[in-house]
């Protein structure tokens, strides 16, 4: 158990600098407990490279093709980075350098998920008013899905939709954590009352899930977290059904594939409270096992963890993880302080 008293510190497994480098990958994190987005690279020596920065309630991100732009769900707004450096140079040791460049305002959505639509328009989770939608130029928001048993944009939070799975620029599936169409209605079906929903059809792929996140499609496989119940799997689309392949030793939320592996963000309990009779709590007392927040690295082949992360001190909390593909160390730019002054790119030269 992590204690908020501590310095913050990162401890990896002795092969993970090692498996970024094999993967050409490098990962950014969220944590909106902490109001923080952290990268983690592989300097050119093989020591792992940890880089931070500040921005309230770190929520959902995508990364658009090719690795060069990503945009984050924050707290009133989605921000868009954009590596600056020219592929093949380096700045202080770093081979991208991630600068904001475009935000739209949403006000206090409780976004969540994220992904790039049509023309790099973002599209996100949109939990408190219970709909997936586009970023206005003239809006907070635009609506574009929500639940066929949602009967009116309201900000109650009725189903807590909060997970989304992009099948290249159009929102593929959801997930959903509980059928309702009240305000919090939600919270009382947090046991079994999740499901996978597909956004095309308006049909249910999969339910009796406890507290679904993070969608993911790959490979022609449908990845989810069941977070309640501490399982990560796939869906069988054509059965319906829902196949557990590992445990996770916490609150798995957040997970991005990278090639045969699964990359898993897991979260302790909120202010050292349990996970609140969830069956997760359950297992981790039948296996003795401590929850942990981290990352999990998991062969999608076996279910087994071949590399792990693990953070002490504040931040006890994950929302997302995703991949930055051919970027080994990167580096990124805060919204405050001198480095958004100073760091400036000019298009066309």
């Amino acid at each position: 158990m992590t204690d908020p008293a501590e310095p913050f510190a990162v401890s990896t497994s002795p092969g993970f600098a090692a498996w970024l480098a094999r993967a050409k990958v490098s990962l950014a994190f969220s944590t909106y407990q902490a109001g923080k987005l952290l990268m983690l690279g592989a300097r050119p020596d093989g020591r792992l490279s940890v880089f931070e920065r500040s921005f309230k309630r770190s929520m959902g991100i995508a990364v658009a093709p090719g690795g060069r732009s990503f945009a984050l769900a924050t707290h009133n707004q989605i921000l868009r980075f954009d590596d600056v450096l020219p592929r093949g140079q380096r700045k202080d040791g770093h081979d991208a350098v991630y600068a904001p460049h475009a935000g739209w305002i949403t006000g206090a959505s409780d976004s969540h998920d994220v992904g790039f639509g049509p023309r790099m328009r973002p599209i996100f989770v949109n939990t408190r008013f219970s709909c997936l939608a586009l970023v206005s130029d003239g809006h907070s928001f635009k609506p574009v899905w929500r639940p066929p048993f949602i009967t009116a944009l309201q900000p109650e939070d009725r189903c807590h939709l909060n997970g989304l799975a992009m099948r290249g620029e159009a929102p593929a599936y959801v997930t959903i954590v509980g059928r309702s169409d009240a305000p919090g209605g939600w919270r009382e079906m947090r046991g079994d009352g999740g499901m996978v929903m597909d956004v095309a059809t308006n049909k249910t792929v999969v339910e009796g899930l406890s507290m679904p996140h993070s969608p993911r499609l790959a490979d022609g496989r449908l990845w989810v977290l069941n977070s309640g119940r501490g399982e990560f799997g796939f869906v069988d689309v054509a059965a319906r059904r829902f196949e557990p392949l590992a445990f996770c030793p916490g609150y798995a939320r957040g997970m991005t594939i990278v090639g045969r592996h699964a990359v898993v963000a897991l979260s302790l309990a909120r202010e050292n409270r349990t996970f609140g009779g969830l069956a997760l709590e359950e297992e981790l007392a039948r296996r003795g096992e401590e929850p942990r927040c981290g990352l999990l690295v998991i062969d999608v082949k076996t279910g087994e963890t071949v590399e792990w992360v693990r953070l002490a001190g504040p931040v006890r909390e994950l929302y997302d993880v995703a991949a930055l593909p051919a970027v080994a160390n990167p580096s990124l730019v805060g919204l405050f302080g001198d480095d958004v002054d100073h760091v400036i790119s000019i298009e066309g030269v």
